[in-house]
């Protein structure tokens, strides 16, 4: 069975290893919601957990509701800017950031007109640093409930998050705040190189009941 989700800014682990572990099918028709984890992630540095926000032009009054693939971003900010210096910062002494700087770098040259075409981008770019295939197919309509789907939409649930227990990995400041939990891939990533897919692979996803 496919299992179905969102496509998110830079996913968490968790939501990675269902990437790695299963057949996904990507949610694209369904209505823009805040507080999710469509424009936001995670990461590790010096303070602890910190969030990156991409800004979107919010779009209200007689428009209504607005679709997830019709939202744009707002790049009247320079947020590209401010989230790759926050990156470099970051993860600059971590084992992996040189290796994969030059894959993530150009993400944050660009200036995306839609979230959901960013986020896709984001993913794919992730998967040709693990080396796996990127996800292609998508939902072409929105259907609240699916029987022929694994529905775990729910994943992109900023608030009451379902996490994963996950096995510990050195993080750059772990020795000030200890093991973050399910950050964003780029965590994994730029810590544990070459060894994030062997993790995502034995990542357990029996909280997920998948």
């Amino acid at each position: 069975m496919r299992t179905l989700i969102h496509p998110t800014y830079f996913p968490s682990i968790g939501t990675f290893a269902v990437v790695v572990q299963k057949e996904i099918i990507w949610e694209v028709e369904d209505n823009y919601q805040k507080q999710t984890y469509r424009n936001r992630t995670y990461i590790c540095n010096d303070r602890g957990k910190h969030l990156l926000n991409i800004p979107i032009r919010h779009v209200g009054g007689d428009q209504g509701r607005q679709k997830y693939k019709d939202v744009r971003v707002d790049n009247r900010y320079t947020w590209q800017r401010t989230h790759w210096r926050t990156l470099q910062t970051a993860y600059r002494t971590s084992p992996f950031f040189e290796y994969y700087e030059d894959d993530i770098a150009p993400l944050f040259e660009s200036n995306p007109n839609f979230l959901l075409d960013f986020n896709l981008k984001t993913i794919a770019t992730i998967c040709d640093c693990l080396q796996i295939e990127t996800p292609q197919l998508k939902t072409e309509s929105f259907v609240p409930q699916y029987d022929i789907y694994k529905d775990l939409r729910f994943l992109v649930n900023a608030k009451n998050e379902t996490r994963p227990k996950q096995r510990p990995y050195s993080q750059v400041f772990g020795d000030r705040h200890g093991f973050v939990q399910n950050a964003s891939i780029l965590d994994l990533l730029f810590n544990e190189g070459t060894n994030a897919l062997t993790y995502l692979k034995q990542q357990d996803l029996k909280f997920l009941d998948v």
